[in-house]
C-alpha cells in the first residue's frame, strides 16, 4: 500500500512496518531533467569536458561556477555561456592543489545561497612509462586527480549538509583507467581507481544528508588537454593525430573516441532527477570500451 504525505514522500507498507520513501514518480520527464534554481561548481570547467557539462547544466536551468586554474578563461567561458544561455554564471580562478582557493569558492557559493551540485571534472593525463617516472611526476598527477577530488567532495559536503544546505550531488569525472590497467599511465591509473574508491565511499557515509556521489568513467575524449598531453608525449598533429584516434576507435565497440558532450549529456543525468535513486558508483561512459 502507498499513499502520499507531500513534499514527494510517500508512506510504503511493508510486511513488517511502514517506512518513508521519496517518491517522485508523478513528475514528469521534462520536470525530472530540469536543473531550475540550481547552483552548480565545475572545476576545469574552462574548456573541455567541464565547459561542455556547464553547457548543459545552463541549458537546464541550472547557476553554474566555472571554476579553473586559468580565472581569465574561467570568467570569459561563464560570460559567453550568460550571453548564449541567459542566466547568472561566474567564473573563478581555483587551483585544486591548495585548499585555500576552495575556500574563496566557498564564500562564492556561500554568497550565492549556497551550492546544489558540484563537479570534481580538474584532472591532468601525462603519459609517462613507469620507468620515466619521478616522484614529482607522481605527485603532480594524484595532487590534481585524486587529491583535488577530495577536496572538492569535502567542501561540497559541508556546503550541502545543514545548516548551510538541505543535500545536493557531488559528481567527480573518474576514467575507464579507473576501472582497469593501463600501460604507461601508473600515475593516472591509481589516481582514477582512488577517485572510484571515494565515489563508493562517500556515496554511503553522505547518504544520510541527502547527497548522492556518483563518479563518470569516461573512455578516451577528444580535448584540448588529450590533444596537448598527445603532442607532449611525441604525438603530432593533423594527420598522424587522425590517424591515432582512428586507431583507438577501432577498439571501441561504438567505433570512435568521445567527444566533450557525450560526456556532459550523461552528467546532466546523473545530477538530475533521473537518477534520485543512484549513489556510490560509477557510471562508464565508454562506447562499450569496457564490455
Amino acid at each position: 500500500m502507498r499513499r502520499s504525505v507531500g513534499n514527494g514522500l510517500k508512506w510504503v507498507r511493508g510486511k513488517r512496518n511502514i517506512m518513508p520513501i521519496s517518491d517522485i514518480s508523478d513528475l514528469s520527464l521534462h520536470s525530472l531533467t530540469r536543473l531550475d534554481g540550481k547552483r552548480a561548481v565545475i572545476t576545469g570547467g574552462a574548456r573541455g569536458i567541464g565547459l561542455a557539462i556547464a553547457e548543459r547544466f545552463a541549458e537546464a536551468g541550472a547557476s553554474v561556477l566555472i571554476a579553473d586554474l586559468d580565472g581569465r578563461a574561467a570568467q570569459m567561458s561563464a560570460a559567453d555561456l550568460a550571453r548564449r544561455r541567459g542566466g547568472v554564471h561566474q567564473g573563478a580562478a581555483l587551483d585544486v592543489r591548495n585548499s585555500e582557493d576552495f575556500e574563496s569558492i566557498a564564500k562564492l557559493a556561500e554568497s550565492a545561497r549556497g551550492i546544489d551540485i558540484w563537479v570534481n571534472n580538474a584532472g591532468i593525463y601525462p603519459p609517462r612509462s613507469l620507468d620515466e617516472m619521478s616522484e614529482e611526476h607522481w605527485d603532480l598527477v594524484n595532487d590534481i586527480n585524486l587529491r583535488g577530488c577530495f577536496l572538492g567532495c569535502r567542501l561540497a559536503a559541508r556546503l550541502m549538509s545543514p545548516p548551510l544546505g538541505t543535500g545536493g550531488v557531488i559528481l567527480s569525472v573518474a576514467s575507464v583507467s579507473g576501472l582497469r590497467g593501463r600501460a604507461n599511465l601508473a600515475h593516472y591509473v591509481a589516481s582514477k581507481h582512488g577517485v572510484v574508491g571515494l565515489t563508493r565511499a562517500l556515496g554511503i557515509e553522505l547518504a544520510p544528508k541527502n547527497i548522492r556521489v556518483l563518479a563518470l568513467a569516461p573512455t578516451l575524449v577528444v580535448t584540448p588537454g588529450v590533444e596537448a598531453a598527445q603532442a607532449n608525449s611525441g604525438g603530432d598533429s593533423g594527420d598522424a593525430y587522425r590517424a591515432f584516434l582512428d586507431r583507438l576507435g577501432a577498439t571501441i565497440p561504438l567505433g570512435r573516441a568521445g567527444v566533450p558532450d557525450d560526456v556532459a549529456r550523461v552528467a546532466l543525468f546523473a545530477v538530475s532527477g533521473l537518477a534520485h535513486f543512484m549513489t556510490g558508483c560509477t557510471i562508464p561512459v565508454d562506447g562499450g570500451a569496457i564490455a
